[in-house]
């Protein structure tokens, strides 16, 4: 379970205080899939931030499996991070010079003992990349590598899967290709995911949409 409860972002600003988030509260269960909406400057990626401990809130609580990461050590939430989330961005922010393989396999480096070299060939195997386990990112197309970055979220097996905007540079052949992955993949694995985008046609194919409006989650029908 994901629990959010009361969670506001605020920044000082020269103007004074900024208000980005404000008393958002949520509660997801293993399986479910939300899409939030958004203008640029609403808040859809500190939240995520948030949601996967990578930026405390200014106030409220976030909970994942009963655990507050934000009242761990720096080094205590950094491995619950790598233990707990999976994170897409919009740029892959794979490793130039390490292989595909190499590449799914960066969350394991830290990880405890397992056969995590089986299950990255297993999920790259899933997103159609079997074929590519030595080639360098360089040598992929853009949905290549975005369907890598896919496969080394979630080769932990993290609850909690977050994408922001992650179809958002592929044209749209690439973007229906990465979608589908991302929500087959998501139910086969029953994680939690939460996903950013300005795609309308992306946010369609999600049971639930909500919309961050004055810093607070709206239902979109």
């Amino acid at each position: 379970m994901l629990s959010v409860r009361g969670v506001s972002k605020r920044y000082e600003s020269a103007a004074g205080p900024l208000t980005i988030l404000d008393g958002v509260s949520l509660d997801l269960a293993r399986g479910d899939a939300i899409c939030v909406l958004g203008p640029s400057g609403s808040g859809k990626s500190t939240l995520l931030f948030i949601l996967g401990a990578l930026e405390p809130p200014t106030a409220g609580q976030v909970t994942l499996a009963g655990e507050d990461p934000f009242a761990l050590s720096e080094t205590a939430r950094a491995a619950f991070r790598n233990r707990n989330v999976g994170f897409v961005f919009q740029d892959h922010c794979l490793l130039p010079q390490c292989s595909v393989l190499e590449n799914v396999l960066l969350p394991a480096v830290v990880a405890p003992p397992a056969d995590h070299v089986g299950r990255a060939r297993a999920l790259l195997e899933q997103v159609g990349l079997k074929e590519r386990l030595d080639h360098r990112p360089g040598e992929l197309s853009g949905g290549e590598r975005q369907r890598t970055a896919l496969a080394r979220a979630l080769v932990l097996q993290p609850a909690l899967l977050l994408c922001d905007e992650p179809t958002g540079n592929l044209d749209r052949a690439a973007a229906d290709r990465v979608a589908t992955m991302l929500l087959d993949l998501h139910a086969a694995q029953q994680t939690i995911l939460v996903l950013v985008t300005h795609s309308l046609e992306l946010a369609r194919r999600f049971p639930v949409r909500l919309e961050l409006v004055e810093g607070a989650l709206v239902r979109v029908p």
